[in-house]
């Protein structure tokens, strides 16, 4: 943690303004974002939070129709929708913009002229898909059709939702329109075409450099080579379509700016707005035109192309921007077992939400955060919602403050009691794992979101709570005050320790339940500064306050109410893909690598003899490997799939000559080979013959 503030500037995904938010958008973008920003806030760094409604482009003028209402009426609904549901679910942004506006058009309108006038552009006449029962041009979000990468019927226009490949619509297999359900001709038009394989080689040295000084998530990088490897071609930044900014040219009428050039510009004119709000307009060059600027995009895995791609080569080709440091983008949230759907009414809203679970906010954020889907899909359930607030949030959490409090009220009305030095100094010797624990606790938990492991940094949290109701179980200071009542004292006061680092650090996570915790110990801005200081302490006479209960019980009626509500949606809008037949979602290939270099690896046939899982770490296993000629110890990121009793004996192939690499404290020499079914994200064992030798070499 360093003591210099640093410049950070964060942005999450622009919202279609043509529906509400869901639980996927949620977990996807929005909760990530607002923790990363509220610890960075905690750690008094300098950094803005910006993001808005994306209320351009084909997306809502289709919702329109579908409503019977202009796009203007369209997006002024439901971006007072999405801005009051980010509000209430704890999700604070400096600014929540939207590209309707005049400062909108105007910036994102300049900042195509200076690419035209940079000549990174070329006019082509070309032809595109047209309804002739519209009567109009359409968009690349108006044609469905079959995706030629993967084989899914739900591809758009411009990209595959399914495999994530980027489209043109003339890609598609037996393209519809969406409008009138029939197959579009071609006519000629013209558009402004971005040169993407001249700027290619310039992009791609940089995402390798920006590499080097931050690591970038497996799957985001696997998916901008791919797209590299397959290489860029020329893309349309214009459309035809009678509702987003008008292309600034004179030979452009009825055309306006592609929605992914125009939507990130969404984020400088975010900011500026920003700027003139805090009466200094020029204040938005601090954070898009300094270097010293660190830019974090939290997006879903569905915007890397253009947030990795398609917004740092406008940004380069501008010039005088900052260039993103991290895209930490998530993979998809799937809502009991089945991908969230909108055409389906699939999907646990926002709003919804709120009005059924009032003061339930930071129950749903815990979960999102437990379940978050950092590098694979995964899945939110509402018997998972109720175990888990029940019996971690409740049970664990709220149950050891509850004790805290109560026990204080009952014993000492609230007033921390006067503990005699020998007293104190003995009781923090024997208790001396506790204050070891919270001195660690910092480092692990700012490590973990640095590093967007937001679920391990909630694990860090909880153990934190864990660590307080262990304490209290095993000193019952109910039956140890009435023999030694200095000790019990002494055993509260570490108790309203463990409480005010819970209180300080809980806050990036349950914003809610941070604030009831704060006024529990009475606590000032400085008393949390020295709590992450690591020097606050509880003083003799202190005062707390009855805290009540922190959580609520999520009772069996109100799971099943939303199961029931789930269902009739389902009923009502069935879906018409077989639910046996998964979507897989197929990484993109590697680099193409030379024998020579696939030779240099030597893979071995292994046995694993012994397998436990690595404290603290939920993903790891320590694995004892039996290699023939020696035995090997490899840590492995398969705890999620696999427990160790379930893979003693595993034959295994190992990649033996690893560089060693030490993973929490274990030297790890090897790596075993596994699979990701695409179907699943299980992992599986790439294993040879159960009477294959161990120490068979792979040629």
């Amino acid at each position: 943690m360093s003591n210099t503030p640093n410049r950070y500037l964060v942005t999450a995904a622009l919202p279609y303004a043509n529906g509400p938010a869901h639980l996927g958008h949620i977990a996807g973008a929005y909760l990530p974002a607002d923790i990363y920003v509220r610890y960075l806030r905690l750690m008094g760094e300098d950094v803005l939070f910006v993001c808005g409604s994306d209320e351009n482009g084909a997306a809502i003028t289709i919702q329109a129709k579908r409503e019977g209402k202009t796009p203007q009426e369209i997006v002024n609904k439901y971006h007072a929708v999405l801005k009051n549901g980010f509000a209430n679910l704890g999700i604070e942004f400096d600014i929540y913009h939207r590209t309707s506006s005049a400062l909108h058009h105007q910036t994102a309108s300049d900042f195509f002229k200076i690419l035209y006038e940079k000549g990174v552009f070329t006019e082509i006449t070309s032809e595109q898909y047209y309804d002739e029962q519209f009567n109009q041009f359409l968009a690349d979000r108006y044609i469905q059709g079959t995706c030629p990468k993967c084989g899914s019927d739900r591809a758009y226009g411009d990209q595959c939702e399914n495999c994530g490949s980027a489209l043109s619509p003339t890609d598609l297999i037996n393209p519809i329109s969406i409008l009138s359900k029939q197959p579009p001709v071609l006519k000629t038009t013209k558009h402004w075409y971005l040169r993407m394989d001249e700027l290619q080689a310039d992009i791609k040295n940089w995402l390798q450099n920006t590499q080097e000084n931050e690591p970038w998530k497996n799957h985001v990088i696997g998916q901008c080579n791919a797209w590299f490897n397959e290489g860029l071609q020329p893309r349309a930044m214009t459309r035809d379509l009678d509702w987003g900014v008008p292309v600034p040219l004179p030979d452009a009428q009825g055309k306006v700016l592609y929605v992914w050039l125009d939507a990130p510009i969404g984020y400088i004119s975010a900011t500026k707005q920003w700027a003139i709000d805090k009466g200094n307009p020029e204040l938005w060059r601090e954070y898009w035109q300094n270097p010293d600027t660190k830019l974090i995009h939290f997006i879903g895995k569905d915007n890397i192309v253009f947030h990795c791609i398609n917004f740092p080569m406008i940004l380069k080709a501008h010039g005088n921007y900052v260039l993103p440091t991290n895209v930490p983008a998530n993979q998809f949230l799937n809502l009991e077992g089945q991908k969230f759907s909108t055409s389906r009414n699939h999907a646990v809203w926002v709003h919804e939400y709120l009005a059924d679970f009032p003061e339930h906010q930071d129950a749903l954020r815990y979960v999102l955060a437990a379940n978050m889907p950092e590098n694979k899909d995964s899945d939110f359930s509402w018997r998972d919602f109720q175990a888990r607030n029940n019996n971690e949030l409740l049970a664990v959490f709220g149950n050891f403050v509850n004790r805290v409090s109560v026990l204080m009220q009952k014993n000492y009305a609230g007033s921390v009691p006067a503990v005699p030095a020998h007293i104190l100094e003995a009781t923090n010797i024997e208790f001396a794992n506790v204050f070891d624990t919270l001195q660690a606790f910092p480092y692990e938990y700012d490590a973990a979101i640095h590093n967007f492991e937001f679920r391990n940094g909630l694990t860090e949290l909880m153990n934190v709570a864990r660590l307080g109701n262990k304490l209290i179980s095993d000193t019952e200071p109910w039956k140890l005050i009435k023999t030694n009542p200095d000790k019990t004292a002494a055993i509260l006061r570490l108790c309203l320790r463990i409480t005010a680092y819970l209180a300080a650090y809980c806050q990036p996570y349950l914003p809610f339940t941070a604030i009831k915790l704060r006024q529990f110990l009475q606590l000032t801005p400085a008393d949390i500064q020295n709590i992450i200081k690591g020097n606050y302490t509880i003083e003799t006479g202190q005062h707390v306050e009855p805290v009540g209960l922190l959580f609520q019980k999520i009772t069996e009626e109100q799971i099943n109410q939303q199961l029931e509500k789930l269902q009739a949606a389902k009923q009502q809008n069935p879906d018409k893909t077989p639910e046996s037949k998964p979507d897989i979602v197929y990484l993109p290939q590697k680099e193409t690598i030379s024998y020579d270099e696939f030779a240099k690896m030597d893979i071995r046939v292994g046995t694993i003899l012994a397998a436990e899982k690595v404290q603290k770490a939920d993903k790891l296993l320590k694995l004892q490997i039996d290699l023939g000629y020696e035995q090997r110890t490899v840590v492995s990121g398969i705890a999620e799939h696999y427990q160790p009793n379930e893979i003693i004996n595993q034959k295994v192939l190992v990649l033996a000559n690893l560089a060693p690499r030490l993973l929490r404290g274990i030297e790890s020499r090897g790596m075993i080979l596994m699979a990701a079914d695409p179907a699943t994200g299980k992992l599986l064992f790439v294993a040879p013959p159960n009477d294959s030798s161990n120490g068979a070499t792979v040629a």
